[in-house]
């Protein structure tokens, strides 16, 4: 698929503001904003803990892989927000590295140390992964999915110490400054 611009991609761990930064910039370049997690829901008119609770994280993972193959499909130059898991699947690390590819994705990984993903989350409701040792489980996802978030990114940002707007001012900078080198790449 060819589109005018790409799509923009924000992946990265619960808590790192990946449903506010996209909303913000899909504001910004006057374009469609795609949240896989409520497309989940949506679809499956369950919430998150209900699909986690009642089908299981494997259940969760297929709708996943199947909203972001159509989000990546969708026409124009959405922003989308994937699923803090969304890189545990090979098949969605291929999915965006042939979106990459074609030039049809830019994928941006949200970082955050996990303590502040522990202090943010405290305040989520949908995070069943989280119940038992939230600083436990941020620490070892960010362990074990760090080098998957590394394998797709084209951009990252550590949010850690930012606030949402100068954060959202960074990744305008970066998608601008990476659209002058892919503009100069073809002259």
């Amino acid at each position: 698929m060819t589109r005018s611009e790409p799509c923009i991609v924000l992946v990265g761990l619960m808590g790192t503001g990946k449903t506010t930064v996209a909303r913000l910039l899909a504001e910004h370049r006057h374009v469609e904003l795609l949240d896989t997690d409520k497309l989940i829901e949506s679809r499956d008119g369950r919430s998150i803990r209900e699909i986690f609770a009642e089908s299981g994280e494997a259940t969760f993972r297929e709708l996943e892989s199947e909203v972001l193959r159509e989000c990546l499909a969708r026409p124009g130059s959405p922003v989308i927000a994937g699923a803090g898991g969304v890189v545990v699947r090979e098949q969605n690390r291929a999915m965006l590295d042939h979106a990459r590819d074609a030039g049809s994705a830019v994928v941006v990984w949200l970082h955050a140390r996990p303590e502040v993903l522990a202090e943010r989350t405290a305040k989520g409701v949908h995070r069943p992964l989280l119940d038992n040792d939230r600083m436990g489980t941020l620490t070892q996802m960010s362990e074990d999915r760090g080098p998957l978030y590394a394998s797709v990114a084209d951009i990252v940002i550590d949010v850690s110490d930012r606030s949402i707007e100068s954060v959202v001012d960074l990744l305008v900078a970066a998608l601008d400054e990476q659209e002058e080198f892919v503009g100069n790449d073809h002259e």
